[in-house]
Order: structure tokens, then sequence, then C-alpha cells
């Protein structure tokens, strides 16, 4: 028995290396309520596994990978071709710590615009037609994923966070989206503050959690 275990836990880590099988803590149908495609249909993708670790971060729970099944890659995007969106937003956790060429693939064979959320803290896999970076002073981007960039959104948990919002909009590309949104437990204080920086730097655009004020997944 422990030898048949042993080739099942050999398979299976095996094939999440190959990226085959990924660890899944959810996925569903909703809006998206954040960034630059706030208000549009999306199928979400949540991986498990973070080591940013993030004090304020909502989705705790997602850090332990071992915790969640590991499922098939085809069989994720074929559960998200059920939905009648032709968005999938793949989130974490930190989805980057898995490998994500064949998750895209299999997306993309679905007719899915795939779209990834990440803080950047890992080598870049998978293709994708639309890139949030959300860098996170707890575990910095690697350099060169600001390139790859579509959107910028920084997370503002206190006054110290638009100079770091600065440092990543000097690296991001020229048509890169940049966007300030406020820590969902500090909001009252500091969307205030952030209204009156975009007015001083108009480059910016305040991005708010619509889907919270909505009270939706």
């Amino acid at each position: 028995m422990n030898v048949l275990t042993d080739k099942v836990v050999e398979q299976e880590s095996a094939a999440v290396s190959a990226g085959t099988m990924l660890p899944l803590m959810e996925s569903f149908y909703t809006i998206q309520g954040e960034g630059f495609h706030q208000g549009k249909a999306a199928y979400f993708i949540r991986l498990a596994g973070c080591d940013v670790g993030c004090v304020w971060c909502d989705v705790k729970e997602s850090w332990n990978a071992s915790l969640y099944p590991l499922c098939n890659v085809n069989d994720l995007a074929e559960k998200a071709a059920g939905s009648r969106g032709k968005i999938v937003v793949i989130t974490g956790g930190e989805p980057l710590m898995h490998p994500l060429d064949n998750l895209c693939e299999a997306l993309h064979k679905k007719g899915f615009h795939t779209h990834l959320e990440t803080s950047g803290s890992y080598p870049l896999s998978g293709f994708w037609d639309w890139i949030c970076l959300s860098p996170k002073k707890f575990k910095p981007p690697l350099p060169g994923i600001c390139k790859a960039a579509n959107e910028l959104k920084v997370i503002v948990y206190n006054k110290s966070d638009f100079k770091w919002a600065e440092k990543y909009a000097a690296d991001v590309s020229p048509g890169c989206k940049l966007f300030l949104q406020p820590e969902w437990s500090k909001e009252d204080i500091m969307i205030p503050l952030i209204a009156d920086y975009v007015k001083a730097h108009p480059q910016w655009a305040i991005s708010l959690q619509i889907h919270k004020y909505m009270k939706i997944p």
C-alpha cells in the first residue's frame, strides 16, 4: 500500500511540476470588481499557494496549497466553458508559483481571453491577453516583469505606498494602465488621499473593489 501511495504522490508531483495539474481553491463565474476590466463578466480560477504574506490579504486561506485538491487543467477549462463569459481570470494566492502554460493553452482552445492577477514575485509563465501586476512590499516583483504588465494596480495601505507606486510606474511600458486602490479595511481614510493624489497626478486612476459594494463574490 505504501509503495502504491508513494507512486501516486510521485505522479501528482510530476503533474504539478509540469503544470498539467494545479491546486484549485475555488472557481466561479462573477463580475470583475477591480481595475481596468471592472464591471465585466469573468470566470475566476483561484489557485492555491502563496508566500508573499500580505498582512491585509482577504484570502489568507489560499496560502497553503496542500489543503486543496489538484485539478487537471483540461477539466478546469471545460468547467469554465460552462459559463457565458469570454474572460477567465487566473488569480490566487500567487498563481505564478505554478507553471501556467498548459492552463492557458487549454483555455485559449476554448476561446477564452486569459487574464492574470499577480504580484510578479515568481517568473512569468503562460500566454496572456491581459496581465494585472499588483506589486507587494512583502515580496517585490522580479526584474523585467513590469514590462509585460498591461495594468499596474497598487494597493494603498498607508501614505508611503504612493512613493512605492511611482517606483513601479517608472518601470512599466508606456501603454500600461495605472491604478491606485485603497486597502479595503482603510478605505475611509485612503480614498480621500487617493482622490487628491490622482487629481495631482492624472496619469493614475482609482480602482475600487466594486464587487464588495455589490456584495457579490
